[in-house]
């Protein structure tokens, strides 16, 4: 089949009147669409359903591809393919609230396309981030008709713990993302002073001085972006507002439909614990195959061999490894699981396939990036069953050891003030430009990084006095943790509230080709401590009081070489990744004052604080 015919904006209704528009591509013959019952491919989303999708690339073709252009593909391939634009969005009717539409609205898409006469009654879905996030909405509905479903770099498991919130923090990517999509929406586009307005905002200069409330803010000329910004901003509390199946799949895998879903994640992506959490949620009680799959990458960038300054080789990409590109590894999905064609997807031939960080030259590559190489492994579970918990203890001389501390009183002070907060470096970042950027970098704060504060020159994050570093001794031989990280702090501070954030980082010695070493960022995590009694509740702290809270980072797999350290960066913020705690004990999101903040972490045998790591081995 050569072409395909095309139905453009179709008109979907949804149970509360509002239309959504939908475009259907149908394989043809000689210019006419064929006759038979097709099985669909749905895609909805709220960057434009014949916009250019900037992560349909490949690693031989650099221009991304516009929707039109991949559900072309799927009809010539013998699909019906929907895109579809979300509520408020582009040509749909209805106002964009993010996020919270999209159960109600994709289940009444999915029961509308397996009632159509071109439909043989099976949908399968697929989507990237906003893409993967509408797919656990409607799944957590149990639509009639879903029969597969690819969700790429996102499908909240439960969006107070990740993607939004994180921890008790708020996510400020939510800001950035809010900012370049009301340029985009509808009201803009048909306002010219609303779009003005927008035009003239400095994001960065906006982010240097957080003190926003609404109508003060640089979404204020967007008045239903602000709204809905703020809302989540100020919802703190895990309630009824964080538990609807739009953001809590946790809650509703039961009610998920038993059938085949791919989940596909990256170390350098928001989502990592979506996609880990997901993937042993909905394995549970279930014959139909649930897979895994995580590799080295950013948010969607599959295609490349690095994160940031960091390169993983050639068998980092999934093209050529793991499939000839993106598009064939879904078509090989969709035909395995639409009953076309019998496929063997090799990125899915175990329930678990990941990508370990590690093990390359050391060097830095033609385009000066380090080149810390890696492999693809496999397994049945995750962590893999191979992995074993193993703890190093913080010491009060700074050091890592397996060792737990021998005496008492033991503990180190640090100032945090809010007016200066630790710069985010790479990580686990995405939808933050202009002011921040995933993947893995150097612990260096340059005059270019973004910074509240900036420094004349460069200057190493270990440098601060509020970043807290712990290193194990170089380690006499290889080191491959594959799994979870956590870090089992005893604390305490001198304000009613205050956060905690970890970084765990692979620390290059000193050689020739890097004789200032690299300390490359791993993964991370934050708490905020009026949580510690729970997520639903608030608990201030008392001055001067010891308490021992759990700090969970994202989940890895890196291999440390010998010779390498092991470190971890403890702090009380992480800005602009996470919001700063002005540690005034104020309700979420309200930043009018703050106070600096003597906190103190806990090393002594009688609160003996340690890092958790799943180490192989």
């Amino acid at each position: 089949m050569a072409a395909s015919v095309i139905r453009r904006s179709l008109r979907v209704p949804m149970r509360d009147g509002v239309d959504l528009a939908a475009d259907l591509y149908l394989p043809d013959v000689n210019g006419v669409a064929v006759s038979e019952l097709l099985p669909v491919i749905l895609e909805r989303t709220p960057y434009d359903k014949s916009g250019i999708s900037r992560s349909e690339r490949s690693k031989d073709r650099e221009e991304p591809l516009a929707r039109t252009q991949v559900a072309e593909y799927f009809a010539q391939q013998g699909y019906a393919v929907v895109m579809q634009d979300c509520r408020g969005r582009f040509d749909s009717g209805g106002e964009f609230t993010k996020y919270v539409n999209e159960a109600e609205d994709g289940f009444d898409t999915v029961q509308w396309i397996a009632a159509q006469d071109w439909c043989d009654g099976r949908v399968g879905t697929m989507g990237l981030s906003y893409g993967a996030h509408v797919q656990c909405a409607l799944a957590a509905l149990n639509p009639p008709g879903l029969a597969c479903m690819f969700i790429d770099s996102g499908g909240f498991s439960n969006a107070f713990q990740s993607g939004i919130r994180q921890s008790g923090a708020f996510e400020m990517k939510q800001a950035t993302w809010a900012y370049r999509h009301a340029l985009l929406s509808p009201r803009t586009a048909a306002d010219p002073q609303r779009k003005a307005a927008l035009l003239e905002v400095d994001i960065a200069e906006w982010m240097r001085k957080p003190n926003w409330q609404p109508g003060e803010s640089p979404l204020s000329a967007a008045p239903e972006y602000e709204a809905y910004f703020f809302e989540q901003w100020s919802k703190g509390l895990f309630d009824g507002y964080w538990k609807r199946p739009a953001l809590f799949a946790e809650g509703y895998y039961n009610e998920f439909p038993d059938i085949p879903i791919a989940l596909v994640g990256s170390w350098y992506d928001p989502y990592v614990l979506a996609c880990t959490t997901n993937f042993r949620g909905l394995r549970k009680r279930r014959r139909s195959p649930v897979h895994l799959l995580i590799g080295p990458w950013t948010h969607g960038d599959r295609s490349v061999t690095y994160a940031g300054e960091v390169d993983f080789g050639e068998a980092a990409t999934l093209d050529a490894n793991l499939a000839v590109d993106y598009l064939a590894m879904r078509l090989s999905w969709f035909d395995e699981h639409l009953g076309r064609r019998d496929q063997n997807v090799a990125a899915f031939a175990h329930p678990v396939t990941f990508f370990q960080m590690g093990g390359g030259k050391g060097q830095c590559n033609g385009d000066g990036r380090l080149s810390h190489g890696g492999s693809w492994r496999s397994a049945d579970e995750w962590p893999p069953g191979s992995s074993q918990t193993r703890s190093l203890y913080l010491l009060p001389d700074r050091k890592l050891s397996a060792e737990a501390p021998q005496s008492s009183g033991g503990c180190i002070d640090f100032r945090f003030d809010p007016g200066d907060p630790v710069p985010t470096i790479g990580g686990s970042v995405t939808s933050g430009d202009p002011v921040m950027q995933g993947g893995a970098f150097d612990q260096i704060q340059r005059p270019s990084t973004f910074a509240v504060c900036t420094p004349a020159g460069d200057s190493p994050l270990s440098a601060r006095d509020d970043v807290i570093v712990f290193e194990s001794e170089p380690l006499r031989e290889d080191l491959v943790v594959c799994g979870r990280v956590i870090a089992e702090l005893w604390v305490s501070s001198d304000q009613p509230d205050t956060d905690f954030t970890i970084k765990l980082i692979d620390v290059y010695p000193h050689s020739d080709g890097l004789p200032d070493g690299f300390a490359m960022n791993l993964t991370d995590g934050i708490f905020r401590m009026r949580y510690r009694a729970g997520w639903d509740r608030e608990v201030f702290m008392e001055s001067g009081e010891v308490y021992m809270v759990k700090v969970h980072a994202f989940d890895v797999s890196n291999l440390f070489a010998r010779g390498h350290r092991i470190r971890v960066d403890i702090s009380s913020s992480n800005y602009p990744r996470f919001d700063i705690n002005p540690n005034t004990g104020n309700p979420c999101g309200d930043t009018s004052d703050s106070r600096v903040a003597i906190n103190t972490v806990h090393c002594s045998a009688d609160y003996p604080s340690r890092l958790l790591l799943d180490v192989e081995g």
